[in-house]
């Protein structure tokens, strides 16, 4: 499963709904996202650029995209950026990968490297 941060920013129009009648507004998007195979872990209000910040998880084959258009259906979302979350271990696996072999080697290894060419 990969976890996500989604900042939202609200509709004018679902503002106006959750100022007219104030309550918990997180159901509409969580009946989309278990469609996708998700779940919502955690949803904060955000007094900045977005109203509301989101983590969920989703199984690895799950799109950005496919997140985005289940945030959407709910009609209260005027906006979504969503970053993939890694933990440590994640993290460092893929500075692994993203590292040439050449940079993996000893200082003597790519040495001998060179003088064999």
């Amino acid at each position: 499963m990969s976890l996500f941060c989604h900042q939202v920013s609200f509709t004018n129009s679902a503002w106006h709904r959750v100022l007219q009648n104030p309550e918990d507004r997180f159901e509409l998007v969580r009946s989309p996202i278990e469609a996708l195979g998700g779940k919502l872990q955690a949803v904060f209000f955000a007094m900045d650029t977005y109203d509301v910040l989101a983590l969920t998880e989703f199984p690895e084959n799950t799109s950005p995209a496919d997140i985005s258009v289940a945030f959407f259906s709910s009609g209260a979302v005027a906006q979504i950026h969503t970053t993939r979350l890694l933990d440590s271990t994640q993290a460092v696996e893929a500075m692994r990968r993203a590292i040439p072999n050449s940079y993996r080697q000893s200082p003597r290894e790519r040495a001998l490297t060179a003088s064999s060419l």
